[in-house]
């Protein structure tokens, strides 16, 4: 039987593991990356999931361009599973295909949607006006003008 660890990244940038296996994790079982699928799988019942990665028993990465459930040896530039050194450099890695089998141990979903409780706590939050640059700039060189008149006025004063 099939066991999975499932990473879910939540949209305020927090994550979290579950593990599935036997029956849960069968419905992950011949899902593409770049699927949608629904959060119930893993018990988050109102979102939606997309299938963003994931790597095999012996820790070699998912890859979109890569179709079927096989893995292969790629003569690859730059992307997932290899970060060149110098421009342009190419080298054969060994990567897993966009397809979930049994082979697979990791997936990693992300949330697509917020829930309202989620909605609801981003709405409270009240929003800190931002400066503009020019605004600060010219606050900033009014002050430098207040300084240089205080300046010379104390100056004048001194006999």
């Amino acid at each position: 039987m099939a066991k999975f660890k499932v990473i879910v990244s939540e949209t305020d940038g927090k994550s979290k593991v579950v593990e599935l296996d036997g029956a849960r994790a069968t419905p992950l079982i011949g899902k593409k990356l770049g699927e949608t699928i629904d959060g119930s799988i893993v018990g988050m019942t109102t979102k939606k999931l997309l299938i963003t990665g994931g790597s095999d028993k012996d820790g070699f990465p998912m890859r979109q361009d890569v179709h079927g459930g096989v893995r292969v040896h790629v003569v690859i530039s730059k992307s997932v599973g290899f970060h060149p050194k110098r421009e342009g450099e190419r080298q054969r890695k060994t990567l897993r295909g966009n397809v979930i089998t049994e082979d697979i141990v990791q997936v990693n979903v992300k949330a697509l949607e917020r829930t309202e409780k989620e909605k609801a706590k981003k709405a409270e939050k009240p929003k800190k006006p931002r400066k503009l640059k020019k605004q600060a700039v010219e606050q900033k060189a009014a002050e430098e003008t207040k300084s240089e008149e205080t300046t010379e006025a104390e100056e004048a004063k001194t006999p």
